[in-house]
């Protein structure tokens, strides 16, 4: 949500969590760990995502970006 807020795009996103999730530097690493998934398979409502969604949103977000240039 607060990645959303800030109008960061879904791919700095998982490229932050991935970098952070390696340990590469430039954030402070936080005191714990986190389980995954951090939503239980019980939650509601569920949504369910397809490769094909997430390779559009992308698509979408680099057109978006770069359609300027």
């Amino acid at each position: 949500m607060r990645a959303a807020e800030r109008g960061e795009s879904l791919k700095d996103l998982v490229t932050r969590a991935v970098a952070h999730e390696l340990g590469v530097p430039g954030r402070p690493i936080s005191a714990g760990r986190v389980a995954l998934p951090l939503i239980g398979r019980g939650a509601r409502p569920s949504v369910t995502v397809t490769n094909a969604d997430i390779d559009a949103v992308l698509e979408a977000e680099d057109i978006q970006r770069y359609a300027g240039q």
